[in-house]
């Protein structure tokens, strides 16, 4: 390998690729499934507060996680070194699994589709461009308006080198760049501050991110967020019909829906959506996909941590569930193939069925035709946090810039907007779906057991009745 050679920073003096397939298949020699999975990781971010540079932090790390995998059971081992020796004595944990009864399973198939550039962001743009970055940010956004008060930008980047090494020989690796841009500003008026924000990013190169339209569009965003927060008036409570916005508000798609689509959860009949494949779960022109396999997205992975080729999912069709998402354990157990939804946040975890970008498809209806519709409403423009339960399927999401809509009009900016529901029966209520489909801008993280892992979600605008909003009114 020569030192430009991605894999360079896998294998060194102390382990080469024989001696990691060696390892591996005298360690797995006798589970039913497993693999060795190799990992290096730089990653850097810079935050930028109150007109100075108050972080910037540069990390590597790089280890080895070991799966074996006999019926439902799964032993894992790890380790943040590199070596022949370290990857056999993890294969001690390997032998205190019961020896496999079933048929080894098959790898996955071949796949040479790199969906990003393998070149790393970090080394590509001086570290004083980075901070100078910041600093434009901070002066353009005070000279924006005298009414902001603070602002706060920051960069992060990261370069991972992944490879699976299975004991049936096959092997996979992916390089994978990632680098996000945010843009905090609070604006102050009359003794009232309200804050405002936006983010980008996406498995591509800084390049995208330094270019002067897309950091002004940040500020100009996040600016006309806070502005329209500091003239919000309270939010009403109660059932009512919610526009929501096309874009980001797929979070809530994702965490009301999405996690429960996810192999483990029916495979245990924990699920909302446990048995009810073929069943109508939606209504009618509801169409839920998951896709990893586009091109640059925060979502998306040419391989999943397993090895498997990402590709679209239907998971609901014109209202039908048609499938769950799987990573290689539950796909076996329940006797479908792996949809490339194996991941896991890095070498100490072991992978699980995950999300990667889902969104709900376009509809045919005009935006402004379905606004024409609330008489008595909300329009939910953007999203902050939620929760949600997986067995009931029941959400909490608060909004971050919401409207009053009455008689078909937006009227007044609202503050402290919670939408509350249940997210199989939201499905149900959807009377609209719009024709301007669009996927975030690149920011979403997903937490499942403890993991994060970077995420996509889009959707179209979307109307619904009597979702419950919890207001401050």
């Amino acid at each position: 390998m020569t030192p430009t050679d991605p894999r360079s920073y896998l294998y060194s003096g102390d382990l080469d690729p024989a001696a990691a397939l060696r390892a591996t298949q005298a360690t797995l020699a006798n589970v039913e499934d497993g693999e060795l999975y190799l990992q290096y990781r730089r990653s850097e971010a810079f935050g930028f507060d109150d007109g100075r540079l108050k972080t910037a932090s540069y990390d590597t790390h790089a280890g080895f996680g070991l799966r074996g995998v006999s019926g439902e059971t799964t032993a894992f081992a790890h380790a943040n070194e590199l070596s022949e020796a370290a990857i056999r004595r993890a294969g001690e944990t390997m032998a205190l699994i019961d020896p496999a009864k079933g048929a080894k399973a098959p790898p996955p198939r071949g796949n040479n589709r790199h969906l990003y550039t393998a070149a790393d962001p970090l080394d590509l743009i001086p570290f004083a461009d980075k901070v100078a970055l910041c600093q434009s940010i901070d002066a353009a956004a005070r000279a924006r308006d005298p009414r902001v008060c603070q602002v706060s930008a920051s960069l992060m980047g990261s370069w991972t080198v992944v490879e699976i090494v299975r004991p049936d020989g096959f092997v996979a690796t992916d390089v994978r760049p990632l680098v996000r841009l945010n843009v905090s500003i609070v604006v102050e008026a009359n003794g009232r501050r309200e804050t405002g924000s936006f983010g980008i990013g996406g498995r591509y190169l800084y390049e995208s991110l330094f270019a002067d339209a897309t950091w002004n569009r940040a500020i100009d965003v996040a600016l006309g967020q806070a502005l329209v927060n500091l003239e919000a008036v309270d939010a009403p409570a109660g059932e009512m019909t919610v526009l929501l916005g096309a874009g980001w508000p797929g979070i809530l798609l994702h965490e009301a829906i999405g996690h429960g689509l996810e192999g483990d959860f029916n495979r245990k009949g924990t699920s909302a959506f446990s048995g009810r494949i073929g069943e109508r779960v939606a209504a009618p022109g509801v169409t839920v996909i998951d896709d990893g396999s586009i091109a640059d997205r925060r979502g998306s992975l040419s391989i999943d941590d397993e090895g498997t080729p990402t590709q679209e999912n239907i998971l609901i069709e014109d209202g039908i569930l048609k499938g769950y998402i799987h990573d290689r354990l539950n796909a076996r157990l329940m006797g479908v193939a792996p949809t490339g939804n194996g991941r896991r946040q890095d070498f100490s975890h072991a992978p699980m069925p995950r999300m990667t970008n889902t969104f709900m498809t376009g509809g045919k209806d005009d935006p402004a035709e379905l606004l024409s519709r609330v008489k008595n409403g909300i329009f939910a423009k953007s999203f902050g946090g939620g929760q949600v339960d997986i067995v009931s399927g029941k959400f909490v999401f608060s909004c971050t810039e919401a409207y009053r809509v009455e008689n078909g009009r937006i009227g007044a900016p609202i503050k402290g907007a919670t939408l509350i529901g249940d997210g199989p029966e939201v499905l149900k209520q959807v009377r609209g779906i719009g024709n301007d489909f669009a996927l975030d801008e690149g920011i979403g993280m997903c937490g499942k057991a403890g993991q994060s892992v970077p995420a996509g979600v889009g959707q179209p605008t979307l109307l619904i009745d009597g979702l419950t909003v919890g207001g401050t009114a």
